[in-house]
């Protein structure tokens, strides 16, 4: 494993990581994907808990189609929260955590789906909720992933830039 510039060069490809470089363009469109789904879930959550629902109710109530209780509101609005930091952070952390939440969301709605109809779903999550899960998810990956990950980005990308760099070192 060669060090380039304080980048780790694993064969012929660069880690994702903070020592790569900040294309501001690509950054607003890590804030926007953040920023919107980061509203959107704070809006859930503060309607979920307005309506007093049980923190625990498995019967849960509807707000804005999906089923919600006491404990998803809460952490919809954590959640929502931290998309809105990163938001506010734009550049690599934005686009990190998109990826990181998006992730955490489809295999949210993997779990939720198992527990569907079980004791175990405290959460009270519906079947819309667990397309919402994987929809929500899917869109924050790619959103996250947008200008980073590819195998057909332009030259003046600073993502290929980065990742083609180690390229003329020997390993």
């Amino acid at each position: 494993m060669a060090i380039v510039q304080g980048q780790r060069v694993l064969g012929r490809h660069v880690r994702l990581d903070e020592h790569l470089p900040v294309d501001h363009r690509l950054s607003n469109v890590y804030r926007a994907g953040a920023g919107i789904f980061g509203l959107f879930l704070i809006v859930f959550g503060v309607l979920g808990l307005m309506n007093r629902i049980g923190f625990f109710n498995t019967g849960g109530d509807t707000v804005i189609g999906l089923n919600t209780n006491g404990a998803l509101s809460t952490l919809s609005i954590v959640i929502g929260g931290l998309l809105l930091a990163g938001a506010l952070a734009g550049g690599n952390r934005a686009s990190t955590l998109n990826m990181v939440i998006g992730v955490g969301f489809v295999l949210s709605g993997f779990v939720n789906l198992a527990l569907l109809r079980t004791d175990f779903n405290v959460l009270a999550f519906q079947l819309q909720n667990v397309l919402f899960s994987f929809v929500v998810g899917v869109m924050l990956m790619t959103f996250g992933m947008y200008g980073r990950v590819s195998g057909n980005l332009p030259h003046d990308n600073p993502y290929w830039k980065a990742r083609h760099l180690g390229r003329q070192f020997s390993r």
